[in-house]
């Protein structure tokens, strides 16, 4: 078994958090409390889970949380179009994190599917 760290959704994942943290500590107090702390709070969910599910002994329970990170995904990307439209962000950062956001997610669900074939192939436990 390969380590969390060499999970590309992983990887992707810390990095968009980190995209958006950077983002998010140049707004002015008031923004950083609101929308930044569900933007930031968001973005930190999807790794988080990501982690929990790679941490759990169960197949099952793995893609549990990854459901959980794909819903989180969601909310960042209408974080994000919400602060696009009140003029918080550029549209150029907007459009990149989205894209970013699309990758990440395309990247969760080819890591859903091979956990899916694992199940079908009999693997129930993370440790194989």
């Amino acid at each position: 078994m390969y380590r969390l760290e060499e999970l590309e959704v992983y990887e992707l994942a810390l990095k968009f958090s980190s995209d958006v943290w950077a983002l998010v500590s140049s707004w002015d107090t008031s923004l950083r409390e609101h929308p930044g702390a569900q933007l930031t709070a968001a973005a930190d969910s999807i790794s988080a889970n990501i982690a929990e599910g790679y941490g759990r002994y169960y197949v099952r329970d793995n893609i549990k949380f990854c459901y959980y990170a794909r819903g989180s995904i969601m909310e960042c990307k209408d974080w994000l179009r919400k602060c696009a439209f009140r003029q918080l962000i550029d549209t150029g950062e907007s459009e990149r994190l989205l894209k970013n956001l699309s990758t990440l997610h395309a990247r969760l669900n080819g890591y859903i599917k091979r956990l899916r074939k694992n199940l079908q192939s009999g693997v129930l436990n993370n440790s194989k």
